[in-house]
């Protein structure tokens, strides 16, 4: 098992739609392969149906999800602005293993069942058994409605909350690495592993 986070970074919708796009590709590569996957947290993009960024739970080896590792180019015109001269739209997929659950020096936790809820299909859970925690110190809360048991919802709930207090915690040191982050970001555009043509975002060979 590994998760895998899609993300337009700071692009326009076109980039969030390109998300989106990958998103189903990849769903349908796991769906022929046997493979499980899970929403475990989206951002919903400026228009209705895109995806600012999407972290998943992929089973198997992790070959699936390293695939979908790196820059990736959409070539496609603009379904948002007609006549506008940019075709090239740039989304990224990242690759870690699933985060410890939060230490007790972190402080308390407060985890509730809520019903499931928003869109997603197969892939959201329908049932009471969603799970919300809540970090009471700095009010930080998630919700997880991927899983059908309360347990299994608590688990991963608690993971993706340590991840976001992690990032919390390196937050100042992230700001001050900001502008190199940004040229990073700009060189990688230039180096796409994969390479999506048209709205049926054919893979170039």
């Amino acid at each position: 098992m590994i998760w895998l986070q899609l993300t337009a970074n700071t692009g326009p919708a076109e980039c969030c739609l390109g998300v989106r796009k990958a998103f189903d590709m990849l769903c349908a590569q796991a769906n022929q392969a046997g493979v499980a996957i899970d929403v475990i947290e989206q951002i919903d993009g400026p228009v209705a149906g895109t995806l600012r960024s999407v972290l998943l739970e992929v089973g198997g080896d992790g070959d699936l999800a390293r695939r979908w590792c790196g820059t990736l180019l959409w070539i496609c015109d603009s379904p948002y602005r007609s006549g506008h001269k940019r075709k090239n739209w740039f989304l990224h997929g990242a690759a870690f293993a699933p985060p410890s659950s939060p230490s007790p020096e972190v402080g308390e936790i407060r985890y509730e069942a809520i019903r499931a809820s928003g869109p997603g299909g197969q892939h959201v859970n329908k049932t009471d058994s969603a799970i919300r925690a809540t970090h009471v110190a700095t009010g930080l809360s998630v919700k997880v409605q991927t899983e059908r048991s309360q347990h299994a919802n608590r688990r991963i709930a608690g993971q993706l909350l340590a991840g976001k207090l992690a990032a919390l915690a390196a937050q100042s040191a992230l700001e001050d690495r900001a502008a190199r982050r940004s040229q990073h970001w700009s060189a990688e555009r230039g180096n796409a592993v994969r390479t999506f043509e048209g709205m049926g975002f054919k893979e170039r060979r």
